[in-house]
This record gives C-alpha cells, structure tokens and sequence, in this order.
C-alpha cells in the first residue's frame, strides 16, 4: 500500500519527534487525546494516513492518530520483552557483548540486511548488532540501510 499523503509505503517505521505527543482517537485536533506520549524517539508504526494525521501503532499494540509534525523518518527500535538483551560485536551468539540493553531502551538502527536475523544498531556511544527477535521497530525481513 501507498499513504495517500505523503507516497510513501504503508505501514512503514518512523519516531517520535518530541517528548510530548498526543494521540488523539480520530484523525484532527478535535479529537479527545487518549495518550500522550513521553518518549522522544520511540518507534511507531504508521499504519494509515489522513490528510496530516497519521494513524499508528506503538509497541503494545495501541492505536491512535497524532499529526504528521510530531513524527521523523529517523528509524529507531525498543528492546522488547522481559530480560536484558545483549548487543553482540559482530552478528553471532557467540561473539563478544558491547553492551547489555534493557527491555524499553530505544536506539537507532543503522542497518538490516533482507532477511537477516540480526541488525547493525546504536545505542548512545555503542554500536554492535541486535537479534532482529528482541527490538521492535522494522518489519519481518525489512531491509534498512
């Protein structure tokens, strides 16, 4: 699918922008806000477009509108699940930890290979490579350069 607003692929990854963004339960300002987010940064997946809203999905499943200007391309991933991950030196169980991410730290992704099981990312000053399984924030088998 193509956004009617913007051309571009649905769904598709972006972030949040500000450290402050209402998600509203329809696509306009007279809307009720359900939700307002404190997380710059944090991944959402944008599922649908309306003129300058966007509808999107956050990492536990919820569903709402925010404008386009509270969103960046930037693409960025959550750990997800219960149990600290390990960001490994190159993309193997076996190689070394650069660094133990806890469930809820965002970073950015610098690159996912089609298909492949692991992705190069950032965290701060650290770079190393996740399993794709344990963040959120690209699609199953996406290619992210």
């Amino acid at each position: 699918h193509i956004g009617s607003a913007t051309g571009l692929p649905l769904p598709r990854f972006v972030s949040l922008r500000a450290d402050a963004v209402n998600m509203r339960v329809g696509p306009g300002d007279a809307y009720p806000i359900q939700w307002v987010y404190h997380r710059v940064g944090l991944p959402v997946e944008v599922l649908r477009e309306y003129d300058v809203w966007r509808l999107v999905v956050d990492v536990d499943g919820t569903k709402g509108w925010v404008h386009e200007a509270t969103l960046v391309g930037g693409r960025r991933f959550v750990v997800i699940g219960q149990d600290p991950v390990v960001m490994r030196h190159r993309p193997l169980d076996s190689a070394n930890a650069e660094a133990d991410l806890m469930p809820g730290v965002i970073g950015s992704i610098e690159r996912c290979d089609a298909g492949a099981a692991w992705c190069r990312v950032r965290v701060a000053h650290h770079r190393g490579w996740l399993p794709r399984a344990a963040f959120w924030g690209s699609l199953p088998g996406e290619e992210i350069h």
